[in-house]
Parts: structure tokens; C-alpha cells; sequence
């Protein structure tokens, strides 16, 4: 059986904080919805004490934020994005329009179609977060929308330039410097200067998860991408040192941000959990990450490494990262995850900032009936269908008639009816006008 060696705070209390989050979250849309761009901006007022003539920059003042950063951070913007783009085309490339001839002039076939315009939710508010611009401007763009608008908001009173510049470089359409609920709200709802999307991506803080999740239906979403979470599954070869770095990596996203750590060797958990106590006082980002690990971090020991993948996919984990002797083995073991980094070269902060695939990806068990982002979630999958053999047209009607007459859908039958007795042999007993 496994045991223990540090718990997460009570789960009771995180339920409350979720439900002070929805109704804070439900005031603010309704109040959007009655105000428009005036509710927007008494919000980001409050939020972020921004409040500019316009929240979209236009295209002279774009090119001057650009210009100001350094080249560095544009040449490696630019590497970061060509990895995005290569995987998101791959991707692209795997999804192919179908049509078959199931009978004699029966064609059914489907269409991927981008949807009309994407939001793209690019969090920030403390740290200029780049990354996001990426995975979800990027990969809309591979998968051919034609508009894409996207939210980021400023840093400390201040426009965050390195995320402008990813947006844009990128291949947003609209680019506004608006955060939060705020932001979600308007991109969804509409106002009187910001048109509404069909679908947005994104992740952000769980106001913003909240947002989502209140407006899907309304509007489409990537997914439920909540608080950044981290598992790392360890065995007795695992580098202790290594473990409680990449834990700490993830937990510095947010004081709400989940670091579980299972191992097969308790040696190796003690271990994980000194380093971190070592570590955390140094971190600049101590303010997030200590909270986070002292309410949310996890050391679980298990009797063996079968029951670490089992224990490991319960969580469903966002980032499950496989630090073992054959780190391959959990693509066969694992289904419930966000996405695996398989062995000791390869981080989650790989994935969250260069490698190429998406980091936009399912939290809070999400990853039970979800992957992350991709080019396929912009994308509508629509179906088609033509009978052009009058004998086949026949015979499907025949069977029409049968089949809707057992379900007591009359007027279902009746335009089987109608095709088996214009093209075949059948009648319209149903039908007194004569000569009909």
C-alpha cells in the first residue's frame, strides 16, 4: 500500500476557495453583459489599474514595442515559434478530408473547417508570459483561422513588450491589452469595440479557468486549463536534486499550482523533500512557489512502479514527468495525463517554453476525457453526405420508413416513403390526393 510523506492541505478548503471563485467570476459576466466596455474597463481598472483610450493597439504602436526589444529576444521568439509551427503542421497534416461510397451512388464524407475567429488568452500580470502567445496564436493560424484576436494584460501598470511581440510575430489579427475575466468575458460576449469569438484558448489563473467553464456553450473553449499542475513519477535511479528543481519549476507558476512527487523509494522521496526545503527560500519566485508547495505539494510513496503509473494517472495530472531507469515504459503504462516528458533530459519547462509541442493542456482531471491543445480543437470536423443512385435512394428509403416507424416518427418515414415510391416499387398509402 503506499504512504504518505507530505500531504496537500485539506480538500474542503480548496472547494470553498473554488466556490468564492464562481460567484465572483458570475458577478463579473453578468455585469459585463449588462455594461458592455464600460464594465470592461471599470474591471481592468481594478484589476490591473489600466484603463487606456483603447485596449487594442493598433498597428503603428505594435511596430514601436517591437522595435524595443532586444534582438535576442526576437531571435529566440522566432526559433520558438518555427517548433510550434513544425509540430502544429505535422499535426495538421494527419487530418485529412474523407469521402466513401458506402452503396451504389452513396457518398458520405467530412470536412475539417478552421472555425471563424479564435480568442487567444495569453496570461500575464506578474511575468511576461511568451509562451502562451505561441501555442495558442500559432497553432490557430496552422490550423487556418482567419481571425484571431488576443488578450494579454500589462505587467505592473506596464505594457509587457516581449509579449506583444510574440503576439504579433506570431500572426494575431487583433492585439488588446486586457486581462482577466474581463478579458475572456469580452472576447466571448462581445462589446461595443470588441467583436466576439467563437472559441477561445488559453490558460491562465483560475479566474480565469472559472470564466471559461461558466461561458462554454456560449462560447467554445480549448479546454479547462486551469492552474499549471506537475506530477513527477521516481524510481530508485532517479537524481533526487533533479526532482525537486522541476517540481519547483512548476510550482513558482502560482500559489494554487499542484507538485506531486510519486516514487517507489522512500529514500529518494526524504530526499526530493530536503532539496526543496533547501531551495525554496532562495527562489525569486519564492512567493508563489512556497505557498504553492506547502498547500499543494505532494510526496506519495508507492510499493512498486506499476502502482506509481496507477497512482500517477488517478490524478490525471496536467504534466506527468517520468524520471526512471526505462523512462519509456509509462507510454505503455499511462493514459491519464496532460502530456508525459519522458526521462531526465526532458523537463516540463521544455514544454511550457521551447520544444515545440502544446502547453496548453487539461487540469484538474481534465486529462480523464481530454488532451491539450492542438490544431484539431480549431478546427470543426463536419459531415456530408449525397445519394445519387436512384435504386440506392430506393432502398435506404425503404428502410427509413421501417426504422423511423419503430421509433413512432411518422413524418420520418413519410420522406423515406416519399423517395422508395418516386425512384423504387413502393406506395404512399399515407397519401389521398389523387394521382399522387
Amino acid at each position: 500500500m503506499p504512504h504518505i510523506i507530505k500531504s496537500p492541505v485539506p480538500a474542503g478548503e480548496v472547494r470553498a476557495a473554488r466556490a468564492d471563485v464562481a460567484d465572483r467570476v458570475r458577478t463579473i459576466l453578468d455585469d459585463i453583459r449588462e455594461s458592455g466596455d464600460e464594465a470592461v474597463r471599470r474591471y481592468s481598472e481594478k484589476f490591473d489599474d489600466w484603463s487606456p483610450e483603447s485596449f487594442l493597439l493598433g498597428p503603428e504602436e505594435i511596430e514601436r514595442i517591437v522595435s524595443g526589444v532586444p534582438d535576442t529576444v526576437l531571435d529566440d521568439i522566432r526559433f520558438v515559434q518555427r517548433q510550434v509551427r513544425t509540430f502544429a503542421e505535422a499535426q495538421r497534416d494527419t487530418l485529412r478530408d474523407v469521402e466513401i461510397e458506402t452503396l451504389p451512388g452513396v457518398h458520405l464524407g467530412h470536412r475539417h473547417i478552421p472555425v471563424a475567429g479564435a480568442g487567444a488568452y495569453v496570461p500575464g500580470g506578474r511575468y511576461p508570459l511568451t509562451a502562451s502567445a505561441h501555442m495558442t496564436i500559432v497553432t490557430a493560424k496552422v490550423a487556418g483561422v482567419p481571425r484571431v484576436a488576443a488578450c494579454t494584460p500589462p505587467i505592473r501598470g506596464e505594457i509587457p513588450a516581449a509579449t506583444v511581440a510574440a503576439m504579433h510575430l506570431a500572426g494575431a489579427d487583433e492585439i488588446y491589452l486586457l486581462g482577466g475575466v474581463q478579458a475572456v468575458a469580452a472576447l466571448a460576449i462581445g462589446t461595443e469595440s470588441i467583436g466576439r469569438v467563437p472559441l477561445i484558448a488559453g490558460p491562465g489563473n483560475a479566474y480565469v479557468a472559472e470564466a471559461k467553464r461558466q461561458l462554454f456553450g456560449e462560447v467554445g473553449i480549448d479546454l479547462f486549463a486551469g492552474p499549471t499542475e506537475i506530477l513527477v513519477v521516481a524510481d530508485e535511479h532517479a537524481d533526487p536534486f533533479v526532482a525537486a528543481v522541476d517540481l519547483l519549476s512548476q510550482a513558482e507558476h502560482g500559489p494554487d499550482s499542484p507538485a506531486v512527487l510519486v516514487t517507489t523509494s522512500e529514500a529518494v522521496g526524504r530526499a526530493v523533500q530536503r532539496h526543496v526545503e533547501r531551495l525554496l527560500p532562495t527562489m525569486p519566485t519564492r512567493d508563489y512557489a512556497g505557498p504553492a508547495w506547502r498547500d499543494h505539494g505532494e510526496i506519495v510513496v508507492a510499493d512498486s512502479l506499476d502502482e506509481a503509473f496507477r497512482i500517477a494517472d488517478s490524478y490525471a495530472c496536467e504534466h506527468v514527468e517520468i524520471l526512471t531507469e526505462n523512462p519509456r515504459r509509462a507510454l505503455d503504462r499511462m493514459r491519464d495525463y496532460g502530456a508525459l516528458f519522458l526521462g531526465e533530459g526532458t523537463c516540463v519547462s521544455y514544454g511550457d517554453k521551447v520544444i515545440g509541442t502544446n502547453h496548453v493542456l487539461p487540469t484538474r482531471g481534465a486529462a480523464r476525457y481530454t488532451g491539450g491543445l492542438w490544431v484539431g480543437k480549431y478546427l470543426k470536423t463536419v459531415t456530408y453526405q449525397e445519394v445519387t443512385d436512384t435504386a440506392s435512394s430506393a432502398l435506404l428509403g425503404e428502410v427509413c420508413g421501417r426504422a423511423s416507424r419503430v421509433e413512432l416518427f411518422e413524418g420520418h418515414a413519410r420522406s423515406g416513403d416519399v423517395r422508395s415510391a418516386k425512384y423504387g416499387k413502393g406506395t404512399l398509402p399515407w397519401n389521398d390526393e389523387a394521382g399522387a
